[in-house]
C-alpha cells in the first residue's frame, strides 16, 4: 500500500469531531490494534473544509493516545498521508498520521491555533 502526502494547509481548519477512540484489528474478538512498534493505534475523527467548501470529516489514524484532544477543539496535525486500500469488493481511502495535537492561538477558541 503506497502513501500519498497530504497537504494540510489546503484543508482549512481541522476540528476534533470525537474524542480519539482505541482502534480495533478485530472487531469479533475485540482485538486492539497495534503499530509495528506496539503502540496502540487511536482514531481521530476530524472535520475538514478545503477551501472554504462542504465541511467532511475523515478518520484519521494515530500511533499512541492523542493527549488533551477533545470534541470541537482545532488541531494540527502532522504527517498526514492517505493510503487507497482495496479487499474484494470494498475499496477506499484511510489516512494515517505521525501526530495529532491541540492548536494554540486560535481565536473564539481559549486553545487552538491555525491548522
Amino acid at each position: 500500500m503506497q502513501s500519498i502526502p497530504v497537504d494540510t494547509a489546503r484543508l482549512g481548519v481541522l476540528r476534533c469531531a470525537s474524542a480519539p477512540e482505541v482502534k480495533l484489528s478485530n472487531t469479533e474478538t475485540q482485538e486492539v490494534k497495534k503499530d509495528r512498534d506496539g503502540n496502540t493505534v487511536y482514531t481521530v475523527a476530524v472535520t475538514v473544509r478545503p477551501d472554504g467548501r462542504r465541511i467532511s470529516v475523515i478518520e484519521i489514524a494515530v500511533s499512541g493516545e492523542p493527549k488533551g484532544i477533545e470534541p470541537g477543539q482545532v488541531v494540527k496535525v502532522t504527517g498526514l498521508t492517505a493510503f487507497a486500500w482495496s479487499m474484494g469488493d470494498r475499496s477506499g481511502v484511510s489516512f494515517r498520521v505521525d501526530a495529532v495535537s491541540p492548536a494554540h492561538g486560535t481565536a473564539g477558541q481559549g486553545k487552538g491555533g491555525d491548522a
